[in-house]
């Protein structure tokens, strides 16, 4: 009988390892002027970070506790521009928004830096925004909370490389409204290309009509349409 159990802890610990070697975290900065902060409580101050803009659309609340036990430095950091945070997410969860955009629902952990030094952080969680909070995307979640787990701690130098690119351009807000800005515009071309591709498919069937056929008097034609079919009744 132990033989048999060893032999199943060993094999579980072989898929653990093989699942732990196949994922590769991604990790994304945001500028600690975006992070709310309470005055603390028994050393720890309760924070809320909310992102809701694509390719994010998240809060993430839990409670911090800065380097050394201070209660009074990291509300000092906010202003200072010296804390700021960390996510961490695993890249190809990704969960398509009812807006069409598509979301970054894969984080599992996050971290809060302090001077660059980590801070220790308790009672994390995260929870998913409109539009992108359907039940779909919270089964992305939930998968990528466990599959992050199997990476053990991350933050204790084992992607130190990673973490260090990500923080050199955290996300504020100022790009949070550029990133919302191109959206929109990219929003409005691809609406703009597919009014102009359906009145240039108007404009055929004008010209393929005859024009006995035609009724250019239509509610349903647009005031441009209405003279186009004029012009080809003439």
């Amino acid at each position: 009988m132990k033989k048999i159990l060893a032999v199943f802890f060993l094999a579980c610990a072989i898929v653990c390892s093989a699942q732990e070697g196949s994922i590769k975290p991604g990790f994304q900065a945001f500028s600690g002027a975006l992070l709310k902060l309470k005055k603390a409580e028994r050393g720890f101050h309760k924070f809320r970070l909310k992102v809701d803009v694509a390719p994010w659309a998240f809060v993430a609340e839990g409670e911090v506790q800065a380097p050394g036990g201070d209660s009074d430095v990291l509300i000092t950091a906010l202003f200072d521009r010296a804390l700021y945070a960390v996510l961490a997410y695993i890249p190809d969860k990704i969960a398509a928004g009812s807006d069409g955009e598509e979301y970054n629902v894969g984080f599992f952990d996050m971290m809060l830096y302090y001077d660059e030094e980590p801070t220790r952080i308790r009672n994390l969680s995260f929870r998913l925004l409109p539009p992108a909070n359907d039940s779909w995307a919270q089964g992305i979640l939930d998968d990528a909370l466990q599959s992050g787990s199997l990476l053990g701690k991350i933050w204790n130098g084992k992607y130190e490389r990673e973490i260090t690119k990500a923080s050199a351009v955290p996300i504020d807000k100022s790009k949070l409204e550029s990133m919302q800005q191109k959206r929109l515009e990219e929003k409005r071309a691809r609406q703009e290309a597919d009014r102009r591709s359906q009145y240039g498919s108007d404009k055929v069937k004008f010209k393929s009509k005859r024009n006995d056929d035609i009724d250019c008097s239509s509610r349903r034609l647009t005031v441009k349409q209405k003279r186009l079919c004029k012009m080809n009744g003439k």
